[in-house]
Parts: structure tokens; sequence; C-alpha cells
């Protein structure tokens, strides 16, 4: 597993930034998280990113701002959306990143079916881009948290999307411990996060599945509130170790996106917390699943 972080600093720092936590992967925003403008990134700085990343072998992700609405009923807010999702998936693939990471939207109480019929096609013209990179850069959903319209909430509706959008081979997801925590899922029992990594498989597959989201949370189960926390610091607390050792994620890159000691994100202190908590849990559940085994 590799441990990385979302970092500051864009596609000028955020590798320096990497660096200086100790991370083995990481993600960045490749514009202003406020805004919608996307600015015109130096073709310098984008092929020094792609060099430090291959020369360091940190790989990248890029996540979409949370301004993106794919689903938005709003001609405006959905325009901008896919415009600024194809420039993201652009700038991605000039630095050679791994994946973009997203969230669909919310369909603003206009319906799931609706919401669908317009992210379907705006979805399809960012995966066009996709296969024009040079490098395999995917387009990865997120599973979302928040109460209202919100597409992404579960499985199945991750699923229905993937569907929609025929399997396309550059199409995969992003799960997030807390949003799956915040929609239902106790990813701190090991028998429901079984079930739901085998739905997983079942709707999308685990070949799909490339980056993990990695956060605890002050959140109650199934609340729909969508608040970060650092580890072992949450509800999960150490819980949060079923989710970071289960099998099927051990290859995956897990990504913080918590707060830090600061409110300045990610530090030092908490990828250690993550080693330390992945070490420990994957001896406790190598061990609890071969007593599961033995007694079958």
């Amino acid at each position: 597993m590799l441990f990385g972080g979302h970092c500051s600093g864009g596609v000028k720092r955020a590798l320096d930034k990497a660096a200086e936590i100790g991370a083995d992967a990481v993600q960045l925003f490749a514009q202003s998280p406020r805004a919608w403008r996307f600015p015109a990134h130096d073709p310098a700085d984008l092929a020094a990113f792609r060099e430090g990343s291959r020369e360091s072998g940190v790989p990248a992700f890029v996540h979409a701002i949370y301004l993106v609405n794919v689903a938005s009923p709003e001609d405006v807010v959905y325009d901008k959306s896919v415009a600024t999702l194809l420039d993201t998936v652009r700038a991605a693939c000039a630095i050679g990143a791994e994946g973009v990471v997203f969230h669909v939207g919310s369909h603003l109480g206009a319906g799931f079916e609706t919401g669908l019929a317009r992210a379907v096609p705006g979805i399809r013209r960012v995966l066009d881009a996709c296969d024009e990179c040079e490098d395999d850069t995917w387009l990865l959903m997120e599973n979302s948290a928040g109460a209202g319209g919100t597409i992404g909430r579960s499985l199945e509706e991750l699923g229905t999307l993937f569907e929609r959008l025929d399997g396309h081979p550059r199409l995969g997801v992003c799960l997030d411990s807390c949003h799956l925590w915040v929609s239902g899922y106790d990813v701190t029992d090991p028998d429901e996060l079984d079930r739901a990594v085998a739905r997983t498989d079942e709707l999308i597959g685990l070949d799909r599945l490339r980056v993990l989201h990695v956060n605890d949370t002050p959140s109650e189960l199934g609340s729909n509130r969508d608040r970060h926390a650092n580890v072992g610091e949450g509800v999960l607390g150490d819980g949060m170790g079923v989710f970071l050792s289960h099998p099927a994620f051990q290859e995956l890159p897990a990504i913080l996106e918590v707060p830090g000691k600061d409110d300045h994100g990610p530090d030092a202190d908490e990828v250690r917390k993550l080693r330390e908590l992945h070490d420990r849990w994957t001896t406790r559940s190598g061990k609890r699943r071969a007593r599961k085994k033995a007694k079958r």
C-alpha cells in the first residue's frame, strides 16, 4: 500500500510537499478550489511535475474542484462543470497523473434519473478526453456524502453510473472511508466491509478501484455529514484500521484528506500514524481471517 496525502501547492509545489511529509503518493488540485477559472499552466511546470513524479516514483492524482456538478439541472453550472472537468483531465494528462477524482454532484431535487440524464453525456465527453491522453489517465468517480440530491452516496448509484457509461475502460472509482461511514456503511465492521467490497466488485469490479481516501470523521454513522478528522481522532478511531487493512486494498494508494494539526492539511505525523495503523491492523486482520477460514 502507498501512503499519501492531498498536498497544497498545485503543480508547482505539491510534489515537494509530498516529499516533506514522507508521502508515497500525492493528490492535488490543478486550480484554485474556490473558483471556476482554470489557470493557464506554464508547460515547463507541467513537464517538471511529470518528470519529478516519474523520477521519485510518487504517483499523482488530481482532484477536481468541489464546485463541479455534472448532474445540475442549471445550464450555467452544468456547462462550467463539464468544461472544468475537461481542463482538469488535460492538466492531469500533461503531468502524467494516474487519474482525476471527482464528485458527480447533485440533481438538486430534480430526481436521480433526471440527474443521470444530465451527468452521463457530460462524463462521456470527459472520458473522450481521457482517451486522448498519452498516458493511462483515468476518470475516477468518488463515493459521495451529504444530504439532498447528492448522487453517488451508495455503491448502487455508482454502479448505475458505471453501467450507463458502458463500463468505459478509463472509468474507475475512488472509495472514501468517511463518505462510506456517513452514508451508512460501517467500515469498522469486518463483515460489513467485506460485503461492501464484494458489492463493489459485483457492480463495478475491483480492478476499477484505483485509489482510496482514508479519512476519520467526527460524524455519526449514516449522518450524511461530510466532516473529516485526523487519524485516530474521530469516531472511527482505531477501527479505521479495518478499512485500511482489507486484503482487496493492499496494492492501492491511500490518500489522506485530513486537516492536520494546524488545519493546513496532512503532515508527516498524520502519514506516520497512518503507516502505524496499517501495520497493526494488517497483522491483526490476517490472524482474524485465518481463524475464520479454519472454522469453515
